[in-house]
C-alpha cells in the first residue's frame, strides 16, 4: 500500500511537466494487477501508459546469453 501510494504521488507530481522512465520485464497489460488496488492502478496507469512511448526488447536474455558464453568458456 505504501509503494502503491508513493507511485502515485510521483506520477501526479511529473504527470504533463517531466518525464518518468520505467524498466519492466513485465508487459504493461499486467501491471493492473500487480499494482493491487483496482482505483490507484487506473490513476497511475491512466498517467504513465496513456501517455507514455513504450520500447519492447525482443531477443534472448543477455544473463542467459552472458551465461551461455561463460559455460562454453567455462568447457574449453
Amino acid at each position: 500500500d505504501k509503494e502503491r501510494q508513493i507511485l502515485i504521488e510521483i506520477s501526479e507530481d511529473r504527470h504533463e511537466r517531466k518525464s518518468i522512465i520505467i524498466t519492466s520485464q513485465y508487459p504493461s497489460s499486467s501491471w493492473y494487477d500487480m499494482v493491487g488496488d483496482p482505483t490507484v492502478a487506473d490513476a497511475i496507469l491512466d498517467r504513465i501508459v496513456h501517455s507514455a512511448h513504450s520500447i519492447e526488447l525482443t531477443g534472448e536474455s543477455m544473463r542467459k546469453l552472458k551465461a551461455k558464453k561463460g559455460l562454453k568458456q567455462q568447457l574449453r
